[in-house]
């Protein structure tokens, strides 16, 4: 909040300026000349590290370009979004109309990025999406102005079923919370697996974000599937790791899941984490030299370790980058600005990745396993995926 006040006692200055008929031009001047970047991401409640990471990626990136964008200085202003879809809409619109910014960074929740779409696409704001995989923001929603720069929710999962066929995996349990992100990562798997032959024999389910898991573990034990895949993530995770090993499932019954389970987690899930196996856009273990640089400069920057939320503000920065050059730093020179974004390779820590036609990463997805508390690549799961993009028509 202090770059706010910041604003506030500089827009004071101002005007107390102008009623003394001070000479006002230079100053004003000043301060259009800056390029306007709103985060609006959770800085409260359960998401509010995830907040926190995508905001330290983005900066980073930016601090590595002198602390400019293409040659302009940056104003930035915050909203905390507080993971609350009925405030989305509301909260987007005081960046765009109170605080007049250039760029939208935003969000986490895909609740909430629904209230942040209308307004970019009612607006016309640069939209940049750090993490919300939500599939309409990339598809029937889609629009020129929003790009995402993390994945769709169907995208680490989309990776996961043809892995599980090849370990012989003919019979699934498919078990998440039923809520959009939920639904949509089982899209992703479903797709996946019986395209390659597998058979889902149990969908199921339980209403977000409740974590009583026994009844469901104790239906997939009387299942007796050659493995279950899921999607879960944060605390929620964890648990559900602990209680599948306490039901006994754990070497009788591999897990599987979207990367998310077992990200941010593991010192939570303990031992029981141990063996299972994920698909995602990132590993903290990428062996590269591209992404030991960024841990090792993030660890020096902020003391702390990067994750895959940060690898994300980080990139959602480089692209911001590659556009604000293209266009010597002038936002409003909208057609160029976004065929730059469009065309852009992005040399992320995760692996150089570009975007597709409606705006979504085109990623390898890394199949992981848990050793040692650290998610280990073993492989690339699906080389260059992207998301079908199916609606989505660019005005």
């Amino acid at each position: 909040m202090s770059t706010r006040r910041l604003v506030l006692s500089r827009s004071a200055a101002i005007i107390g300026a102008a009623s003394t008929g001070l000479l006002l031009p230079g100053i004003v001047r000043g301060q259009s000349s800056k390029i306007r970047v709103g985060f609006m991401l959770p800085y409260t409640g359960t998401f509010s590290q995830l907040g926190v990471a995508i905001e330290n990626g983005f900066r980073m990136a930016i601090n590595e370009q002198g602390g400019k964008l293409g040659g302009r200085e940056i104003e930035y202003f915050k909203v905390d979004d507080e993971s609350e879809p009925s405030k989305g809409i509301e909260n987007a619109s005081k960046l765009v109309q109170r605080d007049k910014v250039d760029v939208l960074v935003g969000t986490v929740h895909s609740g909430v990025q629904m209230g942040i779409q209308k307004v970019a696409r009612d607006s016309g704001v640069l939209c940049l999406i750090p993490n919300a995989g939500v599939h309409a923001a990339t598809r029937a929603l889609c629009a020129p102005n929003v790009f995402r720069t993390s994945f769709s929710n169907s995208q680490p999962t989309r990776a996961l079923g043809k892995v599980m066929m090849d370990r012989g995996h003919k019979k699934a349990v498919w078990i998440t919370w039923k809520y959009a992100a939920g639904d949509e990562a089982f899209e992703g798997f479903k797709e996946s697996y019986t395209a390659a032959g597998g058979t889902i024999v149990k969908e199921l389910g339980l209403p977000f974000p409740n974590v009583e898991f026994q009844a469901l573990l104790t239906e997939i034990a009387a299942l007796k599937p050659d493995a279950v895949a899921c999607f879960f993530a944060g605390g929620g995770a964890a648990k559900f790791i602990r209680d599948y090993a306490a039901a006994g499932l754990k070497g009788k019954i591999p897990l599987y899941g979207s990367g998310f389970l077992t990200e941010g987690v593991l010192d939570a899930a303990g031992p029981a984490a141990e063996g299972i196996v994920t698909t995602m856009h990132y590993s903290d273990s990428l062996d590269t030299p591209r992404n030991k640089q960024f841990r090792l400069d993030y660890v020096k920057a902020f003391r702390s370790q990067p994750d895959v939320y940060a690898v994300q503000g980080y990139d959602t920065g480089l692209l911001l980058i590659q556009g604000a050059n293209a266009v010597k730093g002038d936002l409003g020179a909208k057609p160029v600005l976004y065929k730059a974004m469009e065309g852009a390779t992005i040399d992320s820590p995760r692996g150089k990745w570009t975007m597709s036609k409606a705006h979504n990463p085109v990623q390898d997805i890394y199949l992981r396993v848990v050793e040692n508390k650290e998610n280990k690549v073993i492989g690339i799961a699906a080389k260059a995926l992207a998301d079908s993009g199916v609606g989505c028509k660019m005005a």
